[in-house]
């Protein structure tokens, strides 16, 4: 049975997502952020027979991104969606997303795939340079935007003032290596919550590169999020950036989807 959770469910739903929290960092953030019943977020659970909860679909905005560690009801996940003429996109697990894919009644637009990562343990991490790391305060955050729009493959969407906003809330913080009282290398978390964090933004300058420095700055980051009883994860779709990140500590967990939809485009 398929229902819209609330906040008397909570406890049963972080049950059934706190064990896999890499694998459900962004519903976890959702939550402890926003609730059950926001006008931009909502959230379904597929129940048993017995009232046991083994499923979760979270909409936030016009995504979804379903959970399910086992047997679930996809079929009416997909019919949730569905009804949704507004949705843009389902993002989640590979074995998760493409169960629900095929009952989806609007097309794909587009389809990537990456490689989803988790680190949750310091015995790979090699502490050495770590002196050289910084951690940015709100100001060097000026900085580190210049930094980011200078690496030619990076969207430097974010403004200096959304990187700020999302410091002071908890949910991001920034580690950085200067050369020449400059930026060169920075490493990042984005939607931190109280089980997970993920990693985003690492980066070198092209003339910098091949010293190790992003290297550096990600152990240093996870380091000290790991010494919070946090788990780290993160995308990579490059299989020489994987090999960094794997000597690091991380290991693969499951591919991750992100599909987008063509839709009515009308509100609800």
């Amino acid at each position: 049975m398929i229902r819209r959770l609330t906040e008397e469910d909570h406890f049963q739903c972080l049950s059934l997502l706190t064990p896999h929290a890499a694998e459900n960092l962004f519903i976890l953030g959702d939550i402890e952020a926003y609730g059950y019943d926001q006008p931009f977020q909502k959230l379904w659970g597929d129940f048993s027979e017995d009232g046991t909860l083994r499923a979760v679909l979270l909409k936030y905005e016009r995504n979804y991104i379903p959970y399910a560690p086992a047997e679930f009801d996809a079929e009416g996940f997909a019919k949730v969606i569905s009804n949704d003429t507004n949705f843009l996109m389902v993002s989640g697990l590979k074995r998760v997303t493409n169960q629900i894919q095929p009952h989806i009644t609007h097309p794909p637009r587009s389809i990537r795939e990456l490689f989803y990562a988790k680190c949750e343990s310091l015995d790979e991490l090699s502490l050495k340079n770590m002196e050289d790391v910084k951690k940015a305060n709100l100001v060097d955050l000026d900085k580190i935007h210049i930094l980011h729009n200078n690496i030619d493959e990076f969207d430097a969407t974010e403004t200096v003032e959304e990187k700020q906003r999302n410091q002071e809330k908890g949910v991001s913080r920034t580690y950085f290596i200067e050369v020449d009282g400059r930026p060169v290398s920075a490493a990042s978390t984005a939607a931190e919550n109280s089980q997970s964090a993920m990693v985003v933004g690492v980066c070198t300058l092209p003339d910098y590169k091949r010293k190790g420095y992003a290297t550096t700055c990600t152990t240093k980051l996870c380091f000290d999020v790991l010494q919070e009883g946090k788990v780290l994860c993160l995308f990579y779709d490059n299989p020489e950036a994987g090999t960094i990140y794997k000597r690091i500590g991380f290991q693969d967990i499951e591919k991750w989807m992100m599909v987008n939809f063509e839709t009515e485009m009308t509100s609800i």
